[in-house]
């Protein structure tokens, strides 16, 4: 089931909602559970056995750790190996096959498996607790429903933000019903909704458009035009997500971490990722950088460190050899910012245009790397030709464009392109709680017309899933 659906908007949520607060306190958690499951159901019925089996696994290998201390590293190493095997046959598999034939010349056939919905982020979270667990941070939770709403708590389930358990364990014991709290929530939810249906969907079918075309039949323009227009697609289809996720947590008395913190006006690759899709960043730091080392170890090993982040990070987006060459692209800049130690150049020159050739530069490489993201539906010689292109590196066949560059960016396009680069900075930040009385009822009814408009669009359209439902 889709957050930008009619169905979850004005059937499933309002069930939930009423049942909710007219409940007794004590059953809130076995109703969120309940929902979660049936929200889960409604979308990918038959993965529901191997969501319970990675709850029950992690509930036991969790008790396990804590009772046996002797064996506790072991029952850990067991607990993440299930964890990880799952994750690997369902995501992976096919992926490995396809490279053993391509090696091997061999032709070794396999019914291709599909991928369930969300198994990246609910695998991630199951890790995140028996880990900490494992490390003595938290204690094994005894309430086996308690760690199952943890997992699959139907507002992050599919994906995320991924909620490390030490952030909300005492949240899934008791929380607070805040109506100050229920109605930022609710506009939480309409940003993040209006930012799919009116931003993201329309500027990705202009990036639709281009990236259907061959690199070779559109202009340097109109290659530039699809890198920026998906670039916005993903941020908005994302971070809107993870505005509707955060607003559903507020509504039931849950605080998720924040996701996103305006990516774009980074002005180095190194800001950006701490500003990108942090609930996952975080993870990656937290369980995986730190205890290679993280940066105490030296510059070799500090690299090394980053280039395994990376190449995880790109692989955990999807099974194509692209996501991995974005992932340590992505990584290699880091990197060379940590080795010119970018930060204390910052620090020493202050000027404005200092700042704006940062960003141009941040800019350049960022682009790049979403059209590299963006052909993972093609192969390596696909996306290295459209980069060429777009530094007009290459001879486009002029006589064979089949559109003009108004087909790809008319009047309509060109509002929503600015509307999305506003949006894109901290300029309407505290729409959803200004505190002037006379600028909170105009606030509402911008938020309301938001709602009205996206209500529409989605009545227009048939299917409109979320990029990461992917992933």
């Amino acid at each position: 089931m889709l957050f930008s659906s009619m169905t979850f908007i004005y059937i499933f949520l309002p069930i939930v909602l009423i049942l909710y607060f007219s409940s007794n306190k004590k059953y809130h958690n076995m109703i969120l559970l309940i929902s979660s499951i049936i929200f889960y159901a409604l979308g990918a019925l038959k993965y529901i056995p191997l969501l319970f089996g990675i709850i029950f696994i992690n509930y036991i290998g969790a008790l396990a750790i804590q009772k046996y201390e002797k064996y506790k590293k072991l029952m850990l190493l067991l607990t993440i190996t299930i964890n990880l095997s799952s994750l690997i046959y369902f995501k992976y598999f096919n992926f490995i096959i396809d490279n053993i034939n391509h090696i091997l010349k061999s032709d070794i056939s396999f019914p291709e498996i599909i991928l369930p919905i969300g198994i990246s982020f609910y695998t991630f979270q199951a890790m995140s607790y028996i880990i900490d667990v494992y490390r003595g941070e938290v204690k094994a939770q005894k309430n086996l429903y308690n760690i199952a709403l943890y997992i699959c708590l139907f507002p992050q389930l599919v994906a995320g933000p991924i909620i490390k358990y030490h952030d909300i364990s005492d949240q899934i014991k008791s929380r607070e019903i805040n109506p100050d709290n229920i109605v930022l929530g609710i506009k939480r939810f309409i940003i993040g909704l209006s930012k799919k249906m009116l931003i993201a969907n329309f500027l990705g079918i202009t990036a639709t458009k281009v990236f259907s075309q061959d690199p070779y039949t559109v202009s340097h323009f109109q290659a530039w035009i699809g890198g920026i227009c998906y670039g916005f697609q993903i941020y908005f289809d994302f971070s809107g997500y993870s505005d509707m996720a955060i607003g559903l947590g507020l509504i039931f008395g849950f605080k998720f971490m924040e996701n996103f913190n305006y990516p774009y006006i980074s002005r180095s690759m190194s800001d950006f990722w701490r500003r990108w899709n942090i609930s996952l960043c975080s993870w990656f730091k937290s369980y995986v950088y730190i205890p290679l080392g993280g940066s105490r170890l030296g510059k070799l090993k500090t690299i090394r460190n980053l280039l395994v982040v990376f190449f995880l990070t790109g692989l955990w987006h999807g099974t194509n050899w692209i996501f991995i060459i974005w992932g340590l692209w992505n990584g290699l800049f880091v990197i060379l910012e940590k080795i010119i130690n970018l930060k204390k150049i910052e620090e020493k020159y202050t000027q404005w245009w200092v700042k704006l050739l940062q960003h141009c530069y941040f800019l350049l490489i960022i682009i790049i790397a979403t059209v590299i993201f963006r052909s993972n539906g093609h192969d390596i010689d696909y996306t290295i030709s459209y980069i060429k292109n777009m530094f007009g590196l290459i001879q486009t066949d002029t006589s064979a464009m089949v559109f003009s560059t108004y087909y790809y960016l008319g009047t309509k396009e060109i509002v929503i392109l600015i509307i999305a680069t506003l949006c894109s900075t901290p300029l309407f930040k505290n729409i959803t709680n200004v505190k002037n009385k006379v600028l909170r009822i105009f606030a509402n009814l911008w938020i309301l017309i938001l709602f009205i408009l996206s209500t529409i669009s989605i009545a227009a359209t048939t299917y409109n899933p979320f990029i990461y439902f992917r992933f």
